[in-house]
């Protein structure tokens, strides 16, 4: 509404409701649903980390390997 009224009024210009509408609108409503979705984000990564856990004991990528040498 406060773009619409930038612009449309007598001494507003289209490039001050672009500005109005992402200063006011756009840029804080991103700020909020991304923090709205910390927690959902924290869920997925946990719930990854847990179904990457090895059941066997086999090595996982994190495991350190030494390089086998070949002599010649």
């Amino acid at each position: 509404m406060m773009a619409m009224a930038e612009a449309t009024a007598p001494n507003g210009t289209v490039l001050g409701a672009v500005f109005t509408f992402v200063l006011y609108g756009a840029l804080p409503l991103s700020i909020v649903l991304y923090l709205m979705g910390s927690p959902a984000r924290r869920r997925a990564r946990k719930r990854a980390e847990a179904s990457a856990q090895p059941d066997d004991g086999s090595l996982t990528p994190r495991d350190p390997v030494a390089p086998e040498r070949e002599k010649l």
